[in-house]
Formats: structure tokens, C-alpha cells, sequence
């Protein structure tokens, strides 16, 4: 195992007057991040996350790893095994969150290489520092998904949005995943922000500089591990509600270490 480098850079928004927008990307080699605001880069201390103790939970840091050895053979295609691999990171997500029931329903491949992308048809590594779900987004999708009725007894309740996020090529050990510690984040440092897609116009979160933020990563995570990241809870009990992520350079990576290659997997979380 590598030594956790002591700093890494990270991509923060800089706060305009006005509201930034997010271009989703399209999936090949061409594949890139576009967005109309300002950013700045800072260096800030990672951790290894794997010699926290006791370890990162989704209600306190709002991430957390998994083991999770898969019995998909490919991610790809025609041949990917999605009925399979849903029913896997359901009880998963079950078990890690206390939920009742999941639902899943989404599946984003990414490759931080153009060969690859363009191999696979994927899309590019989340490299700015941001948070998926808005409150006013998270219960959007809801309707979107359930339809209005049946949305509004779900809102009754509490219930989560969690990313399930792995490698699909070996371990990672170029462009890993770095999260912030959840209880680091100040409400004033999320800027809600337009996500324009293909189908779609919602919204997403993204970061202004906090010196107090407290970043980890997992180091060489492996194909039979698996990282969840809270992205959108409800909840008003005193549980985390979401956090920030990012891809980043790792400085310590080395010069020949293959892409990185993940899907991640997006699920809604119910509770009675």
C-alpha cells in the first residue's frame, strides 16, 4: 500500500453573481467537464480513510466502504449483468443504510482515458468538487421516477439517495475518488446550480473554499471493494445529509498504472 500523499489539488467554485450551469457530457473520447462559472484550485491534506476508526459510516460522514465482491463478469454492453448486479448493490445498500426497500436507477460509466472512452463509450471522471442532489433536485427526481402521487407518500417518510461507486478494471490507481468529511461542511459552502443533460434539467451542488473541510480517500480501492456516498438524505434526526466529492490526480500514482475505469450506481433509499 502507497503512503497517503499529504496534499492534493482540488477544483472549488469561485461564488458569482451568477447562477452557474452544468453541461453534462456526452459519453467518447471527447467526453469532458463543462461548466459556465469560475473556479480556483487548492491544495488541501487527504487521508487515508481506511485508519479511521472507528470507520467512515454514511450517517456520520456520509460515506463509506464496502467489501463487495461482485459475480458480474463484464460492465460493459450488451453482456453486462444489470438485473444481477441491482439486486447486489440493493442488499448492500440496504444493509449499509438501514433502509426498507432501494430502488436503482442509474448506471454512469467512466474512464479517465480518451483511448478508453472512446473503446467503451463512457464518460469523463467527475473532476470538479460537487454534490449530485439539490433539496429542491432530490425530490424532483422522486416525482420523476415514482410518478407525483406515489412521490408525495414517499415524502412522508424519510428516504436517501446513495451512490454505489466502484472500479470495473483492477484497482484504481489513477484518478481515485477523494469525499469530505460530512460534519466539515458548512450549508454555506453548497451553491445549487443548473445540470442541463441531454433529457433533462435539474440541479446539482457545488463548493466555495472551506479551510475546515477534512478530505479522504480509500488508496487502491479494489475490485472487490465498493464506495458508498450519501448523496441526498431527508432525514432531520441529526444524520448526515450528503456530501461533497471529486476525482483527483493522485500524485503518487505511477507513471504506467492503467485508467481508471468505475461505474457508479444510483439508488433511492426508502424508510418506514
Amino acid at each position: 500500500m502507497k503512503d497517503t500523499p499529504p496534499t492534493i489539488e482540488v477544483i472549488y467554485l469561485v461564488a458569482g453573481e451568477k447562477r452557474p450551469v452544468y453541461f453534462a457530457s456526452e459519453a467518447g473520447a471527447d467526453a469532458a467537464l463543462n461548466i459556465s462559472a469560475d473556479f480556483e484550485t487548492r491544495k488541501v491534506n487527504v487521508q487515508n480513510a481506511r485508519e479511521l476508526r472507528p470507520a467512515a459510516s454514511l450517517d456520520r460522514e456520509s460515506f463509506a466502504l464496502a467489501f463487495h465482491d461482485t459475480n458480474v463478469e463484464t460492465f460493459y454492453g450488451v453482456n453486462f449483468q444489470q438485473r444481477l448486479y441491482e439486486q447486489e448493490i440493493s442488499e448492500l445498500v440496504l444493509e449499509a443504510s438501514g433502509g426498507t426497500d432501494v430502488l436503482v436507477f442509474d448506471h454512469t460509466l467512466r474512464s479517465d482515458s480518451a483511448q478508453v472512452r472512446a473503446r467503451r463509450n463512457t464518460r469523463e471522471p467527475a473532476a470538479i468538487i460537487h454534490n449530485d442532489y439539490t433539496d429542491q433536485s432530490a425530490h424532483q427526481r422522486v416525482v420523476d421516477l415514482l410518478g407525483t402521487r406515489q412521490a408525495q407518500d414517499i415524502f412522508t417518510k424519510r428516504f436517501a439517495i446513495v451512490n454505489v461507486w466502484r472500479s470495473v478494471a483492477g484497482a484504481v490507481r489513477r484518478s481515485p475518488m477523494a469525499c469530505c468529511d460530512a460534519t466539515t461542511i458548512s450549508p454555506e459552502d453548497l451553491v445549487a446550480s443548473e445540470r442541463r443533460a441531454k433529457d433533462r434539467v435539474g440541479e446539482i451542488e457545488l463548493v466555495t473554499w472551506n479551510p475546515s473541510h477534512c478530505w479522504y480517500y480509500y488508496p487502491e480501492l479494489a475490485s472487490d471493494e465498493a464506495l458508498l456516498i450519501k448523496t441526498y438524505d431527508s432525514s432531520t434526526a441529526g444524520v448526515a445529509t450528503r456530501t461533497i466529492h471529486t476525482s483527483f490526480d493522485d500524485p503518487f500514482s505511477p507513471e504506467n498504472a492503467p485508467p481508471r475505469e468505475s461505474i457508479e450506481s444510483r439508488l433511492l433509499v426508502f424508510f418506514d
